[in-house]
């Protein structure tokens, strides 16, 4: 593994060719993914894989709801125009050939469960899963899943913005944990 290209190539994409990804190269996108080192190998992914333009549009159209309700929420005139200013950002997936969705189900942490036992305080536990240890497995997973489709020609774009309609997405979706 002496050329690192594929680290160094890697860039955000916000505008998709109107592409075929072939199901194999998916299928190497995703087994790179689930490579990924995972605190305690608990392998807290889950991988939704969406190639259907029409749901793909019904979850962007979701977020540009909720995003717009959020920001007529805002108390300052600045924060509402920052908001707006995200929007195309945070639903620019709305032409992508596929959507991958990943989820993380919840982390087991033993540390918690003894602390609990043992009545530890609210700001002891919280101090425990600051780290957020889930978040971190999933982060590694989605960064080998971004390198494999550089290294495979595709572009891509990590995205954590739609998380303010995660619930009406799973919905959607019919995603059960």
């Amino acid at each position: 593994m002496k050329n690192l290209d594929f680290i160094y190539n890697r860039k955000s994409i916000r505008k998709f060719k109107d592409i075929e990804v072939q199901e194999e190269d998916i299928i190497k996108m995703l087994d790179a993914a689930i490579h990924a080192p995972s605190p305690k190998n608990q392998q807290t992914w889950h991988f939704v894989v969406i190639q259907n333009n029409e749901l793909i549009n019904k979850i962007a159209d979701i977020v540009t709801k909720n995003h717009i309700n959020l920001a007529e929420m805002a108390k300052e005139e600045k924060q509402r125009k920052l908001m707006m200013n995200l929007l195309s950002y945070y639903t620019c997936f709305r032409n992508a050939p596929v959507l991958v969705v990943v989820y993380s189900k919840e982390y087991y942490m033993v540390e918690e469960t003894i602390l609990r036992d043992n009545n530890a305080s609210q700001d002891i536990i919280n101090e425990l899963k600051f780290p957020n240890s889930a978040a971190q497995g999933i982060g590694a997973a989605i960064e080998n899943f971004l390198l494999a489709a550089t290294e495979l020609g595709y572009g891509t774009c990590y995205m954590t913005g739609p998380t303010h309609s995660k619930i009406e997405i799973e919905e959607l979706i019919n995603f059960i944990k």
